[in-house]
């Protein structure tokens, strides 16, 4: 069940979601049809996939510090460019939590749960916690502890989240991009340039960096499952409708495409909790066994 659900859902989280987003945000910054940002994309990915994981990592470990430099730089900048605000904008993202400004003309109750709906949604789709895909890639490293393995794990969801994460909350805050009703990748990039005009620029090479290793870090997550249920010989098939699916995730709505990816993400997490709960036991065993040999 794990395998067939991630082998879909990679097509939605891993996948459409990503090229939409580099479309969008080529779209909207430099008048780039779709179209050829699908083109280009699918083009760029093929060309990686097809030579397997150790050219994924490759081109993953080259691309990622880049990424992660430039979009915390551009959320540096904008952050102490409005430093007296901070205080405010963290006092309205835990206000709004439990009011009716999280969501339009809804009731209290209401908002709260859309908060926490779209809130674990968001978040989930944020770090992947719970859904059983990092596994996949943390079980290829070269290591002969797991549970070393593991808090390396957890770092990558602590710098994911509360860290990047928050960053860029507090730079659509602090900008009053918020307000403007734009969404995914346009708001990001209307965050950058109402902050510092050449921030702009770097939150979409940082988008498009980011998309980019996603979609290959996916690609390798889906095709494990559709290898472990079909067998090897699926790969190449496999791959070769990863890259078509691209062109279309270029080309559909974006609410469209994030519905997809949170359903997907849903099934996928059902087996894997399940998993997880049975399996608790082993490993607060092997947790203390590590802390008492460390």
């Amino acid at each position: 069940m794990f395998a067939l659900f991630g082998t879909i859902a990679a097509f939605g989280i891993g996948n459409m979601v990503q090229s939409n987003s580099v479309a969008d945000a080529l779209n909207s910054n430099f008048n780039v049809d779709p179209l050829i940002t699908g083109m280009i994309l699918s083009m760029l990915v093929g060309l990686v996939i097809l030579g397997g994981i150790k050219r994924i990592g490759d081109v993953a470990c080259m691309l990622v510090p880049f990424m992660a430099i430039a979009y915390i730089l551009g959320s540096l900048i904008v952050t102490f460019a409005n430093i007296g605000q901070v205080g405010e904008a963290f006092r309205l993202i835990f206000s709004s939590a439990f009011s009716g400004a999280a969501v339009t003309g809804g009731f209290s109750g209401a908002a709260v749960m859309a908060a926490i709906q779209f809130g674990v949604a968001r978040g989930v789709f944020s770090n992947k916690a719970g859904l059983g895909s990092a596994p996949i890639a943390h079980a290829a490293a070269q290591t002969n502890d797991p549970v070393r393995q593991g808090m390396i794990a957890m770092l990558g969801t602590f710098i994911d989240t509360i860290i990047i994460c928050t960053m860029a909350a507090l730079v659509i805050l602090l900008t009053g991009a918020w307000t403007s009703g734009e969404t995914g990748a346009s708001l990001s990039t209307l965050t950058y340039s109402q902050g510092v005009n050449f921030s702009e620029h770097i939150a979409t090479f940082g988008l498009v960096i980011f998309a980019f290793t996603t979609l290959l870090g996916w690609s390798y997550y889906g095709e494990r499952g559709a290898e472990f249920i079909f067998g090897s010989r699926i790969i190449t098939a496999y791959r070769i409708f990863w890259v078509v699916a691209m062109m279309t995730g270029a080309l559909i709505k974006l609410d469209f495409a994030r519905l997809l990816a949170d359903v997907m993400n849903g099934f996928m997490a059902i087996p894997n909790l399940i998993a997880l709960t049975l399996l608790s036991p082993v490993i607060f065993k092997v947790m203390k066994v590590y802390l008492n040999e460390h």
